[in-house]
């Protein structure tokens, strides 16, 4: 701005003088300057990491790594709300439509960007909008986040070095496989990982895409999430999809916390699980007679 009044400043004071000016010199000294460029918002780069995570998008504290450095989130994609999500006053709250909207497509990129449903693993997803005072000004994008977990009870965030790009791919150590429950009572404590060649009790067999309903309507019906967790169990091992399933092995699942859900989260981590006798090998593909009805 100081430049700016200082330019105004000059050009009148040379204007009063057009008078007595020498034939020939041009006295118009704005109309050979460049228009100024229109200001543009702020917008974060896709393919870069961060040090630490971040719940709002606050500019100052935006300061990207590269992925080889240590770091607890990477952003793989960068989105644009519009419509009825874009006309509102400050950015989309918990559980709103806008929320929805976002983390839907960050799902999907995320997906895309690690080779797998990113449920599969030991990854979290989060979105990031602009601030309040950014979104005010303009700015609609929301960053789509991820992040390497500790395990699936405890999903506190590590720091790694590397990309996440294409890391559920192949034989991936982030990729949920075997594992052996631990049990108080009725209830799974925990989930501990286990070589699938070692003695386990539980293998992951897919990610079941719930219902759009209400949490409440979810946990309510945990029969019906089971029935959908036999599914992938029977298309798994490989066995068929009959009422026979449940006495092949039963399931476990893992779901999202409330909060997720109401943010549109609907991906149930589904397990096999034999209680009767340990289990030395992958069941992928392995059919009726390494899963007999007992």
């Amino acid at each position: 701005m100081r430049r700016w009044w200082t330019a105004v400043a000059v050009g009148a004071t040379l204007l009063g003088l057009t008078g007595c000016a020498p034939a020939g010199l041009d006295t118009e000294l704005t109309d050979d300057w460049p228009a100024l460029a229109a200001a543009e918002a702020f917008v974060p780069d896709a393919g870069v990491c961060h040090a630490a995570l971040q719940d709002v998008g606050y500019l100052s504290a935006y300061s990207p790594v590269d992925c080889a450095q240590t770091h607890r989130a990477e952003t793989v994609h960068v989105g644009t709300l519009s419509g009825a999500v874009a006309q509102r006053s400050t950015p989309p709250p918990p559980g709103s439509p806008g929320m929805r909207a976002a983390r839907a497509e960050c799902d999907r990129e995320v997906d895309k960007a690690v080779g797998a449903d990113w449920h599969s693993g030991r990854l979290g997803v989060d979105a990031v909008f602009p601030s309040p005072a950014a979104w005010g000004g303009g700015a609609r994008w929301f960053r789509c986040d991820v992040s390497e977990l500790q395990s699936l009870d405890d999903p506190a965030v590590l720091p790694r070095t590397g990309s996440l790009r294409g890391a559920l791919k192949g034989d991936s150590k982030l990729a949920h496989r075997c594992f052996e429950p631990k049990l108080v009572k009725d209830d799974i404590e925990e989930m501990v990982p286990a070589s699938c060649t070692a003695r386990h009790h539980a293998e992951f067999v897919g990610v079941y895409r719930a219902p759009d309903v209400t949490y409440a309507q979810f946990t309510d019906n945990v029969l019906a999430t089971h029935k959908a967790c036999r599914k992938l169990l029977a298309s798994y091992v490989k066995v068929p999809d009959n009422a026979d399933v449940q006495y092949r092995a039963g399931t476990i699942f893992y779901h999202p916390f409330e909060e997720e859900w109401k943010d549109g989260n609907r991906g149930v981590q589904c397990f096999l699980w034999v209680s009767d006798r340990a289990l030395t090998r992958s069941m992928k593909g392995a059919g009726t007679k390494a899963l007999p009805v007992r």
